[in-house]
């Protein structure tokens, strides 16, 4: 009998799961076309490892700490999960890191290098001077349009507060407030 209560129980956690996530996918492609802000994310799954190798070149990809196979899927299914919804970014910016670029092209075919979404992880000093580029960022984007900005996670938590995992994001307003956040599992 605990057998049978303990498997209903556990199917009943997997749809309020499921409910919450697809409730949670609703409010965030709800929020990117309403417009006038971007989703930040942070780019998809990579090989272990925090930061890059000593001594690692953004012009050579092999120096770097690269997506995995889990992630080139992940970035695979995220750009399924906004063309399923009819999403579609007015641009898409990047961080000039590979594994950055990579989630961006995976997922949408194409990504626009901008220096303010560049890592600050070696050099968090950077992040104050980047939140009045990503602000003007933000001040461009019309009601009706969204952008996508590639991005590192500790680029997200200094402009946001807030911190994600890799493959997830945050919806920001104009005013760089978090509006939204998720992941794009289905």
């Amino acid at each position: 009998m605990n057998g049978r209560r303990d498997f209903i129980l556990l199917g009943a956690a997997l749809w309020l799961q499921r409910a919450y996530a697809q409730q949670g996918d609703d409010a965030m492609a709800g929020r990117l076309r309403a417009g006038s802000c971007a989703l930040l994310w942070r780019h998809a799954q990579t090989t272990p490892g925090i930061g890059d190798p000593p001594g690692f070149s953004l012009a050579q990809c092999s120096t770097q700490r690269n997506l995995s196979d889990a992630g080139r899927a992940q970035a695979r299914a995220a750009g399924e999960w906004f063309r399923s919804r009819g999403l579609a970014p007015r641009a898409v910016r990047s961080s000039a890191w590979c594994r950055c670029k990579d989630t961006a092209d995976l997922a949408f075919g194409t990504h626009e290098p901008w220096a303010p979404l560049n890592s600050s992880f070696a050099n968090p000093a950077v992040a104050p001077g980047n939140r009045a580029r990503l602000l003007a960022g933000l001040a461009r984007i019309p009601a009706g349009a969204f952008e996508v900005w590639v991005t590192h996670q500790v680029n997200i938590t200094a402009f946001t507060g807030e911190a994600v995992a890799m493959g997830e994001a945050v919806v920001v307003d104009r005013d760089g407030q978090v509006v939204a956040r998720g992941g794009f599992g289905g």
